[in-house]
């Protein structure tokens, strides 16, 4: 794991256009940083979806870097936040499918 990583908090998928976060992020993995942050609730999922959406435009190696996600804030309803076991399944398969990954 790289000794920085690059979050999404104030950039993806709302602040800055798609392009200039590929732009970031492909700076960042050749500078050799392989750690990226998100959540599910940044930019309403938007984070993830663009994070996914670079990550597999640039075919990457899997294995070359690592991808954390954090659930809590998840939706509107009572059952689609929280910590609960029920959230936690569904908000990762959420995840998942908008980070386009099978793991993080």
């Amino acid at each position: 794991v790289s000794c920085l990583g690059i979050g999404s908090w104030t950039t993806f998928g709302s602040q800055v256009p798609e392009k200039v976060s590929e732009e970031i992020l492909t700076l960042a993995y050749d500078s050799g940083v392989n750690f990226f942050d998100t959540s599910e609730n940044l930019a309403s999922g938007k984070a993830e979806a663009s994070l996914g959406n670079i990550i597999k435009k640039k075919g990457w190696r899997r294995s070359s870097f690592i991808v954390s996600t954090k659930l809590y804030w998840g939706g509107q309803a009572e059952t689609e936040r929280g910590l609960s076991r029920k959230h936690i399944i569904e908000g990762l398969r959420g995840c998942l499918q908008r980070l386009q990954l099978q793991y993080v």
